[in-house]
């Protein structure tokens, strides 16, 4: 099939090279020209395990091709994806004006019938939006032409999205009312087949049900990270451990182990912008959601909790201080920092006086495209390096190389032995019996000192 993507960022990049990758012939088009000459070279603009080798392979091939131009874009696919950005508002509302660009883009150009899959996380009734503005012009052009919008969101974690996008848990399909349904899921099962053959994956619905489907995925497996961050908050007061409290509810089936790990508040470019664009959704309905406002109050408040520990430990002397950081990213296998942990506490750290060296393995260039040349952070090449002449040590990612640290070398390079642990990488009895004071969530030193 010839397929489009319009908008190559992380959604759309990955997803065209895994679409490229099972035989389809893929045209990418984005307004950045740089990205799109970078492409072309092989120069791959995220870190996503197993996407460079990916995309210069079928580039190579021939199976996907790179443009800035909407309208060989749009002539190039009968099936157009729309994979662009919705970027929070000020009111925290999903913006659609790159979505709607796209849309009127296609509606332009487009010389044939064609099926417009909404891959973007768009708030509920965007399909109907998209759709509209497609109609408007091609009323004004005086073209009729057919076409179909379809909501089609990704689930893809990052770190992870290669392998989701080739080995989906489900391919959601929202068909409008009035489209013709038989057509457009005979069209989807024969575009997805590559990735749906051990078992049917294909959950067909109507598209406002798939727009809400994709937010309350996102708020669910929040929703689970904030309540276990709540646990983690009283288990500090009541003298519980939480590594012990997650072992105990995720062996119940109903419960499971999975985003039931305390920290130091969730980040990324999906769960605090689609838990904010949801509560907006609510509000405009005037229907107060509860549980998505505690939510995400939680984690706004979680993500203080490594400073908190540090100035309590430190009895409120930071200033002059250095602070060994690492990690950097919101998660593992990944350079992304938005909302990121580690930005609260570094922030908080340099306003009270401190300095940082900070170390991640792949988001050290993120870091200084953020922060630049500033007073205060020094970007280090190692996690060893980071710890030379630091008064303490704070964990914020859970990287694999950090699980397994010399702890004695740890303790012999900080100048007071202690570390704040904001993903629970360790177990306290070791580090209390190598003398390192350890501060973790819901555990270690920080159960005994209530803050």
């Amino acid at each position: 099939m010839k397929i489009t993507v319009f908008g190559i960022g992380y959604v759309g990049l990955v997803q065209a090279a895994v679409l490229s990758d099972a035989g389809h012939d893929v045209c990418c088009v984005d307004v950045n020209e740089r990205r799109i000459e970078d492409l072309k070279k092989g120069i791959i603009p995220i870190y996503e395990p197993g996407l460079t080798p990916l995309v210069v392979e079928n580039y190579e091939a021939g199976r996907i091709v790179f443009t800035t131009s909407a309208e060989e874009g749009v002539n190039f696919g009968d099936i157009q994806f729309i994979a662009v950005g919705t970027p929070p508002d000020e009111d925290g509302s999903a913006d659609l004006k790159y979505v709607l660009s796209v849309a009127d883009a296609i509606a332009t150009h487009m010389q044939s019938p064609k099926i417009v899959l909404d891959k973007s996380t768009v708030p509920v009734g965007t399909a109907d939006k998209v759709a509209a503005a497609m109609a408007r012009r091609l009323a004004e052009r005086d073209a009729e032409i057919d076409f179909a919008v379809v909501s089609n969101p990704e689930f893809l974690k990052e770190g992870a999205a290669v392998n989701d996008c080739m080995s989906p848990d489900r391919i959601i399909v929202g068909i409008r009312p009035g489209d013709d349904a038989e057509k457009i899921e005979a069209t989807m099962r024969e575009l997805y087949a590559p990735f749906n053959r051990n078992h049917d994956r294909m959950i067909f619905m109507d598209a406002r049900s798939a727009e809400l489907t994709k937010y309350a995925a996102n708020c669910m497996l929040a929703t689970k990270i904030s309540f276990m961050n709540e646990m983690a908050n009283i288990a500090e007061r009541v003298g519980a451990d939480i590594e012990h409290v997650r072992h105990g509810i995720g062996s119940d089936s109903r419960i499971g182990y999975q985003f039931i790990y305390p920290g130091c508040g969730y980040g990324g470019s999906c769960f605090p912008k689609d838990v904010q664009a949801l509560i907006r959704t609510t509000d405009g309905i005037q229907f107060n959601s509860e549980i998505l406002k505690a939510v995400e109050s939680v984690n706004y408040r979680q993500k203080g909790k490594l400073f908190e520990y540090i100035n309590h430990y430190f009895k409120g002397d930071i200033s002059g201080k250095t602070f060994a950081v690492w990690g950097l990213s919101f998660k593992p296998k990944t350079d992304d920092m938005r909302e990121a942990s580690s930005r609260t506490l570094m922030e908080a750290l340099w306003q009270a006086g401190a300095r940082v060296q900070a170390y991640d393995p792949e988001a050290m260039e993120e870091c200084q495209r953020i922060y630049g040349d500033r007073d205060g952070l020094s970007l280090m090449g190692t996690k060893e390096a980071a710890l030379k002449g630091a008064d303490a040590l704070v964990i914020c990612t859970e990287w694999q190389s950090f699980r397994a640290p010399q702890f004695d070398a740890i303790k012999q390079q900080l100048r007071s032995p202690v570390i704040f642990d904001g993903r629970n990488l360790f177990e306290p009895e070791r580090l209390a019996a190598k003398g390192i004071d350890y501060y973790a969530i819901g555990r270690g030193l920080s159960v005994q000192s209530v803050l």
